[in-house]
């Protein structure tokens, strides 16, 4: 079939199924891609079928109309449910009575068992990224280049998806809307704390889902004691602890560390609140994990403190550093270090981290990034 005439079956489509079963990072780094899908037609309604942390990110991405938490997929890690579920899921998404369904997912995830699940309940257009002849699992789809002949980054690899059904926005920031409740009640929390969210504040998010891309806790220690010593125009940064509550515990022992009561909000933020106290930061410096995408996504720069397990997760048009120690195993796309050392975070000075972090601070809104590696698979593009 033709791109033309691709694209104008994709045309008649207008209620959409947007598949992503990832976290909370992936789901932010799919919205232009989703903002694509919308504004090609005028009145297309979207949905997304998604985890429970993508469906968190829901209320705040306005080209999303609606979520569907997916508690039976079984091809994606951590879930284990009866085959019952993945049917009852089937029928759910049949009786929505969609016209096509998108598939996103990153090039080391089949997109064939959600064409499956999409097959079943019936939506006749089904487009995704997939490697071997789908047959009739798919009716439109993309011969994945990847990691063979390139490597994008997250967001250009959703949005060229797209753009093969006639799908194209002007707009490729991250999409995340701040409510003004959660603005203020942040205000709020921030000055309980003994900090003026008026004046400039560096946040520490040391947590990740996966151990492979947590920086060491007596790393993160270190860069703290740096951090706490810099100043601006006049002015002494703050640094403040964030973090989910089954976090808490780390912030605390890396607060113990560093010989210093800082202030913390670790386990005691809504998503919302999250993003707004990031949003009024003058720096994040995290672990590659969702919150690095909430700051892309209000345009707060990042320190990104990146394990070298997929090199396509960098901050998206943000000011940022990305820092890593090369190391021969990367880009493992492991959840534990398979080789028990965690060289990659282990390896990366304390020092570089809070010169980053100096850097991005006196270079304000000046858009800023380090390269990654040279990838031995070819070309890439990745910022």
């Amino acid at each position: 079939m033709d791109a033309l005439t691709r694209a104008a079956r994709w045309k008649e489509a207008g209620r959409i199924l947007a598949v992503r079963l990832d976290n909370l990072g992936d789901v932010l780094m799919t919205t232009p891609a989703l903002r694509a899908l919308r504004e090609s037609v005028p009145g297309r309604h979207i949905t997304l079928l998604t985890s429970a942390s993508g469906a968190a990110a829901v209320p705040f991405v306005p080209e999303v109309d609606a979520a569907i938490v997916a508690s039976g997929a079984p091809w994606m890690p951590g879930v284990d449910s009866p085959p019952d579920r993945l049917i009852e899921t089937a029928q759910l998404l049949r009786e929505r009575r969609f016209d096509a369904a998108v598939i996103f997912t990153v090039y080391s995830q089949s997109a064939l068992p959600a064409a499956m699940l999409c097959w079943l309940a019936g939506i006749p257009l089904r487009l995704a990224h997939c490697r071997e002849n789908p047959y009739q699992l798919l009716t439109d789809w993309i011969e994945d280049p990847e990691p063979q002949e390139l490597l994008r980054h997250e967001v250009r690899r959703q949005l060229d998806l797209v753009a093969a059904v006639g799908a194209s926005c002007d707009d490729r920031r991250l999409s995340f809307r701040l409510r003004d409740e959660d603005k203020a009640h942040a205000r709020a929390l921030l000055r309980g704390e003994g900090i003026d969210p008026e004046r400039p504040y560096v946040v520490i998010h040391p947590g990740a889902s996966a151990p492979s891309r947590r920086y060491p806790e007596e790393h993160f220690a270190a860069v703290v004691k740096r951090v706490l010593g810099f100043a601006a125009g006049g002015q002494v940064f703050r640094v403040l602890f964030t973090g989910d509550e089954s976090e808490r515990a780390l912030v605390d022992t890396i607060r113990s560390l560093a010989g210093n009561c800082l202030p913390s909000l670790a386990g005691r933020l809504s998503l919302g609140e999250l993003a707004a106290v990031i949003d009024s930061a003058a720096v994040l410096i995290a672990n590659n994990t969702g919150p690095v995408h909430l700051a892309a996504a209000v345009g707060t720069p990042v320190v990104d403190i990146y394990a070298l397990t997929n090199p396509q997760h960098a901050p998206w048009k943000v000011a940022h550093r990305v820092l890593y120690e090369d190391v021969p195993c990367r880009f493992c796309y492991r959840s534990v270090c398979p080789q028990g050392h965690h060289n990659c975070l282990r390896l990366l000075d304390p020092q570089r981290v809070a010169e980053a972090a100096r850097e991005l601070l006196e270079l304000g809104a000046e858009q800023s990034s380090v390269p990654l590696p040279a990838i031995s698979a070819g070309k890439h593009d990745l910022f």
